[in-house]
């Protein structure tokens, strides 16, 4: 039997703005906008939700609906995910309710369906899809988070731009703009779409988000359809220097609790663990250059779909029992993204799936390995760390350790617990 690490916990210090009254500042930042002007009382108002775990986000959507409806408008939801939900309209109606984001709640309809209207052929030749319900509202408000993509680099990623294509395009318009972006840029397709929507599909205002590096909602604008491609870009530089991140460079074992849509729309944040370029290693000047991930489960609200799996070496067999093969492998050739739905080998017990995954780690000895365990990639703010990073982490001004270093908790069973990292710790040994 290997003997594994010892671990400790550490708890990491990133800049954290942090929005207090998300309610109030939603409203005052749509106010800002004047949209009395342009949506009239009694007109409709399509406004998008999204498939990501966003923090905050039924409060979100509905402080808009109630901005609409102070200016007598009309609100309804449109799910605005893309192939997600198993590319069904119940699927992507189930996803909003997981969240919160209830008709009950929010105070209006929601209106799901995977049919799209052709609204024109893009500049490339390709047809422009856009959401049916949301075609026909008078006015559309696009709500959505801006961050890193997962998969591609630019000076716009995912935010705003990304939710008029990807999101109101649905499973037909997915599919297409990703196959689109295989011949020409990221950046390409973004911005060609997106003027076209802008242009002719009645968009009325988008309010995007940023998170800081707890999970938290740091940043609220509302932004005029005219602002959205040049304020879109400077908000991404905030929320480059907000992302969560590992505290050290190098890894041979990065252990996750949990991978899911909900997360990341690659299952596990390819900026976080190092895999954007490449499924199985970090590109030459990526960190962190984690050598194997093993994955222990599944995110309630992902249901199923386990898009990413195919970026981890190892995981508990849970994992492939609990996937949803269909949903999985429907949004992962919609992204263009094959290989992020094959499974990787998978062990009925950590402890397996750790005994295996130290046979690929090289030469070192698995308890002087570095090993770290993060709850998910959304999660980072407190992870165990193995005693190899002692010394390293007693140096970092911008880590705290909460505990001395002591055996990992397998169980009997040859399992560690799921809520391990949920818990507080309670033995504090000083900062460093």
């Amino acid at each position: 039997m290997v003997d594994l690490p010892l671990v400790f916990r550490v708890r990491q210090q990133f800049q954290d703005p942090r929005i207090d009254n998300i309610a109030t500042e939603a409203e005052q930042q749509l106010a800002r906008l004047n949209l009395g002007e342009t949506i009239k009382p009694g007109q409709s108002v399509a406004i998008t939700a999204g498939s990501r775990g966003i923090a905050n986000i039924p409060v979100i959507i509905k402080a808009i609906v109630d901005h609409v409806k102070q200016l007598q408008g009309e609100p309804f939801i449109v799910p605005a995910m893309g192939s997600h939900g198993g590319g069904k309209a119940e699927g992507q109606r189930h996803i909003l309710e997981s969240y919160g984001i209830t008709e009950d709640f929010c105070g209006c309809p929601i209106r799901a369906t995977m049919e799209t209207v052709i609204v024109c052929d893009a500049t490339e030749g390709f047809p422009v899809h856009f959401d049916k319900y949301a075609s026909e509202a008078d006015h559309v408000i696009v709500c959505g988070r801006v961050k890193p993509h997962t998969n591609f680099v630019g000076d716009i990623e995912s935010g705003l731009m990304k939710m008029m294509l990807i999101g109101l395009g649905k499973h037909n318009g997915a599919r297409i703009y990703h196959r689109a972006i295989q011949d020409h840029s990221f950046g390409q397709i973004v911005r060609s779409v997106a003027r076209e929507v802008l242009a002719k599909c009645r968009i009325a205002a988008g309010l995007a988000i940023v998170e800081n590096g707890l999970d938290e909602t740091a940043l609220l604008e509302a932004v005029a359809p005219e602002n959205f491609e040049e304020r879109e870009k400077e908000l991404l530089v905030k929320a480059k220097d907000w992302i969560p991140k590992l505290p050290f460079p190098t890894a041979d074992v990065l252990l996750i609790d949990e991978i899911g849509k909900n997360i990341s729309g690659s299952g596990l944040d390819t900026n976080v663990v190092g895999r954007k370029f490449l499924d199985h290693q970090a590109a030459e000047n990526e960190y962190p250059k984690v050598k194997q991930i093993c994955v222990r489960g599944l995110t309630e609200k992902t249901h199923g779909n386990a898009a990413g799996i195919g970026l981890a070496e190892f995981c508990r067999s849970r994992v492939i029992r609990e996937m949803d093969t269909y949903a999985t492998r429907t949004n992962c050739l919609t992204g263009g993204h094959a290989t992020g739905a094959m499974p990787p080998l998978d062990y009925e017990t950590d402890r397996e799936m750790l005994e295996h995954a130290y046979q690929v780690v090289g030469l070192v000895d698995p308890e002087e390995s570095r090993l770290l365990w993060i709850h998910n990639t959304l999660e980072v703010t407190e992870l165990e760390c193995s005693a190899a990073y002692w010394e390293q982490a007693k140096e970092a001004d911008n880590l705290e350790i909460l505990s001395d270093p002591r055996p990992m908790p397998v169980g009997d069973d040859g399992n560690l617990p799921d809520d391990f990292l949920l818990a507080s710790e309670t033995e504090t040994v000083g900062t460093s």
